[in-house]
């Protein structure tokens, strides 16, 4: 059913693409396989580092924690001390806990952020040595 506008559809052909001469792992010899590699290992070493810093807060809370519930054990008179009607143990929480908790919040930032800077020193050196700039 050709009309008179029409043209015959031709058949389909198979387009494939030529046999490569060389196997992937050869492609890849050269700066970019060094960066690979290179960048593979500092995402590992900050990941690590980030990972001992969590623990290491992590740490540092948990003994907070137990020395606070360690004291009420200890000295049992700090609940029924009162100072302007206010139990001492709910003073130690209140003032003494939660700015040494913000307080390890803080050190956490801040050295979270100077393992990123360092990591991102490193990757941007990296990265100027493999494209042979040497600044």
């Amino acid at each position: 059913m050709i009309g008179p506008e029409q043209q015959p559809v031709r058949p389909r052909e198979r387009v494939t693409a030529p046999e490569a001469t060389t196997s992937r792992a050869e492609a890849r010899e050269g700066p970019i396989d060094i960066d690979i590699d290179i960048g593979t290992v500092y995402v590992r070493s900050l990941v690590r580092s980030q990972l001992r810093l969590a623990v290491a807060c992590a740490a540092g809370f948990a003994v907070l924690l137990l020395g606070f519930a360690a004291s009420f054990v200890l000295m049992p008179d700090l609940g029924s001390l009162l100072v302007l009607g206010v139990p001492v143990s709910w003073l130690m929480l209140g003032f003494g806990g939660y700015p040494l908790v913000i307080g390890i919040a803080v050190i956490y930032v801040r050295a979270a952020r100077r393992n990123e800077a360092g990591y991102l020193a490193l990757s941007g050196s990296a990265r100027r040595e493999s494209d042979g700039d040497p600044t």
